[in-house]
């Protein structure tokens, strides 16, 4: 297969209608596109938004979710200037029975902004927040000052030119700061053995970088919405930190620390069973990979058995053997759909064969194995931003589920064993019947948990709802495998089979929570649908106490629900 698909890298061809390939890259610049903004005609816009603040730009937009699932046209939108003109916005929406979506950049899956049943009638306001709300400025040595709608690439840029980075980040660079906060968003990162955390750093979440926020919120003083700035030590920061759209973030000071040169070593010559192999086994296990540098993820392409296993390790120097970058996104076969891949994807959405995931999933590692030598990214070195940026908004779009499953540095391996061997023996038994309800990756991080003391702020609390946070039950779970299943939209069986995935995690390990901006909640026909999983299950998982005084906190600083949609309402009663 690797000559196969080193030959079609080569000449383009791969071996099916040339409209279905054009279909397909056509499909995905569509939804890499900046939706379209129509400046609202003046007199409809009275009409329709009577009394609107004639400061702040108004414009009809589409909502497009990062894989299409979740889409619509029309809706009123605006761009605020400032943190004043968001107060404005807000109690505008307030006054006139709209509730405001914040949008950044749109890269999610779950329905925390809009639910895909969202129509241009419904009384939804998008607050824009990546055209204006992107001011960065050192607040100290260690902490940075940044508007919630700056880019996690313009952020860390920012950092790398006055000597400071992040341990761990997403691997998109285009996700807006707000949004990154609003549902934990992470890298993969714990500490190698013998590694001590530096300060400014942490091996959680984003959120648990945070040393103050500002938002909007209710004041009952004046009777309407005000800024607030939040410390990290107050009681209704804690909400704040992991918000889920229920609260809008203008403004953070995060605590940040030295920059460290990475060096990212990717390799695809372990099979899974060696890899995931049972605690004790011996060879080259993924836990082991942890203790030797303490960064590493695999990506595992479907109905193949040699994983794209990335290792980062701190390298003051350049290794000899690496290259050094000096930008990120350095693996270009990945963010660009080759011709190869694109025709199979082309085939399988367009004739409905989906019998051809075992042949693209085969395909995707072969261009993956033939691209890291072709490009020479096998082994990479550079500043930190260089080597955990790696995800364009033109790589392939698809679906996803996710999961964090809390538990002991030590237990790592035994959850990898044990969810891998019910992945792999589920697949197998879909396929037997014909079904091919995965066509895309599972993908395997590991990270630490969101301590607050990282914060090196005196009294600081956790963030309430992040996956990461502690559990004052388990002090001995220190550490969190994140789980994601991707596959292309509209795959037939993929909710009944992530259904089953789901539902083993949380029979196997209690320890688990949902990943907020991915896929669960399943049914056996839609994902955030099943009542149990949304009403009782969620909510367990932080524990009765820490659950309600999270939603308590939201009603309370915004009792007019105006940041919110329908399902939020369910989600939190």
């Amino acid at each position: 297969m690797t000559d196969h698909v080193a030959n079609n890298l080569q000449s383009g061809n791969g071996g099916s209608a040339p409209w279905s390939r054009r279909g397909f890259l056509l499909s995905a610049a569509a939804l890499a596109a900046v939706p379209v903004l129509l400046s609202a005609d003046p007199s409809l816009a009275a009409a329709e938004l009577p009394d609107f603040p004639a400061e702040v730009d108004l414009y009809r937009s589409a909502y497009r979710n990062w894989v299409g699932e979740i889409t619509a046209d029309g809706l009123w939108a605006c761009a605020p200037a400032d943190a004043d003109q968001v107060v404005s916005v807000v109690n505008w929406a307030w006054q006139h029975g709209r509730r405001v979506r914040a949008r950044g950049s749109s890269h999610g899956w779950s329905p925390l902004t809009i639910e895909s049943s969202t129509t241009s009638e419904a009384p939804v306001l998008l607050v824009d927040t990546a055209p204006h709300l992107t001011g960065l400025a050192l607040d100290s040595a260690s902490a940075v000052r940044a508007g919630t709608g700056v880019t996690l690439e313009a952020l860390l840029t920012f950092l790398e030119g006055h000597g400071l980075g992040l341990t761990a980040a997403p691997a998109p660079g285009d996700l807006t700061l707000g949004g990154a906060l609003a549902v934990d968003a992470h890298g993969t990162a714990v500490a190698a053995e013998g590694e001590e955390r530096t300060a400014g750093h942490t091996f959680g979440s984003l959120s648990n970088l945070v040393l103050s926020l500002t938002a909007v919120v209710w004041d009952t003083d004046t009777g309407a919405y005000v800024l607030r700035t939040y410390s990290r030590d107050e009681a209704d920061c804690a909400a704040l930190l992991t918000h889920l759209g229920r609260a809008l973030v203008t403004e953070v000071v995060l605590r940040v620390g030295a920059n460290a040169n990475l060096r990212c070593v990717s390799r695809t010559d372990i099979p899974a069973t060696e890899l995931f192999a049972a605690p004790g086994s011996g060879g080259r296990t993924f836990a082991g990979f942890l203790d030797e540098a303490g960064r590493a993820e695999a990506i595992w392409f479907a109905f193949t058995e040699f994983p794209w296993l990335k290792v980062w390790s701190v390298a003051p120097t350049r290794p000899s053997a690496s290259r050094h970058v000096s930008s990120p996104y350095n693996y270009p076969f990945s963010d660009n759909v080759p011709t190869l891949v694109a025709d199979l994807v082309g085939r399988i959405l367009a004739d409905g064969a989906w019998y051809l995931a075992p042949v693209l999933g085969s395909a995707q590692l072969g261009v993956a194995s033939v691209g890291l030598t072709a490009t020479l990214a096998a082994d990479i070195w550079g500043p930190s931003k260089n080597t955990l940026l790696y995800v364009r908004p033109t790589t392939l779009r698809e679906t996803a589920n996710g999961y964090a499953v809390l538990t002991s540095r030590a237990q790592v391996q035994r959850v990898l064993h044990g969810f891998t061997g019910f992945y792999r023996e589920r697949l197998a038994a879909y396929a037997a019947l014909g079904r091919f309800p995965v066509n895309g990756t599972v993908e395997i991080r590991v990270t630490g948990l969101d301590h607050p003391a990282d914060s090196e702020l005196t009294g600081a609390r956790a963030p309430l709802l992040s996956a990461l946070r502690p559990s004052a039950e388990h002090p001995e779970w220190d550490t969190a495998v994140w789980l994601d299943i991707l596959t292309l939209p509209g795959t037939p069986y993929a909710e009944e089979f992530l259904r089953e995935v789901e539902q083993f995690l949380f029979r196997s390990y209690d320890g688990t929570r949902v990943e907020w901006s991915k896929g669960w909640g399943y049914t056996e026909q839609a994902a955030w649908s099943d009542q149990e999983v949304l009403g009782t299950t969620v909510p367990g998982s932080f524990g009765e106490s820490v659950w309600g005084q999270a939603a308590g906190t939201f009603d309370r600083l915004d009792p007019h629900g105006v940041f919110g949609n329908a399902f939020l309402d369910r989600l939190f009663g």
